[in-house]
C-alpha cells in the first residue's frame, strides 16, 4: 500500500459523511476513522484498540514472578558477585524496543562480559519502531555482566550492562 493511495483513502473520509472505513488488501487491513466533532484535515487519532499484539508462543509464555511485599528489599545483581568496596555503574535502556547485541545475526556481539569499553563504545542496538538506535558507552571500564538476552524486548529504564568503572 502506498503513500498515494492511502492519501486519496483519507481524502474520501474526510470529504464523505462517513465515519470510519475498513479495506483489507494483500493481507493488510486498514481501518480510518473520524471522529463526529473533528474537522477537514484534522487528525485525531485511532480508535483503540488500533494494533493488537499477535499471541505469544508457548516459549514466550511465562508466568509473572512473585510479587515481593514492599518492605523487602529486592536483590540487586550485582550483589551476587559483587567485590567488597566495588561498585557498579549500569547502563539503562533509554527507549522501549528490542535488545540485539551485535549488528546483525550473524555478526559478531559489540561487546563480551570482561571487555574493556570507553566513551562512545557502542555496547547495542535497540529496535524500536524500526529504527535501530546504538546505545554507546558513557564511561571507561569493564563489562562485568550483560543483563539482557539477545532478541529480547526492553523496558524504558531496565538495566542493560553493569560496567565495573576503571581509571
Amino acid at each position: 500500500m502506498d503513500l498515494a493511495y492511502l492519501r486519496k483513502l483519507i481524502k474520501i473520509l474526510d470529504q464523505s459523511n462517513m465515519t470510519e472505513m475498513e479495506i483489507e488488501e494483500e493481507g493488510i487491513k486498514l481501518r480510518l476513522a473520524k471522529s463526529s466533532n473533528s474537522k477537514a484535515g484534522e487528525y485525531t487519532g485511532f480508535p483503540a484498540p488500533y494494533y493488537q499484539m499477535p499471541a505469544a508462543t508457548p516459549q514466550q509464555q511465562t508466568t509473572p514472578p512473585p510479587v515481593q511485599p514492599e518492605t523487602a528489599e529486592a536483590p540487586k545483581p550485582e550483589e551476587k558477585k559483587a567485590e567488597p568496596g566495588v561498585s557498579y555503574y549500569e547502563v539503562k535502556s533509554p527507549i522501549v524496543g528490542t535488545f540485539y547485541r551485535a549488528p546483525a545475526p550473524d555478526a559478531d556481539p559489540y561487546v563480551e562480559v570482561g571487555q574493556d569499553v570507553e566513551p562512545g563504545t557502542v555496547l547495542c542496538i535497540i529496535e524500536a519502531m524500526k529504527l535501530m538506535n546504538e546505545i554507546e558507552c558513557d564511561m571507561k571500564g569493564k563489562i562485568v555482566k550483560i543483563m539482557v538476552e539477545n532478541a529480547q524486548p526492553v523496558e524504558y529504564n531496565q538495566t542493560l550492562f553493569l560496567i565495573e568503572p576503571t581509571k
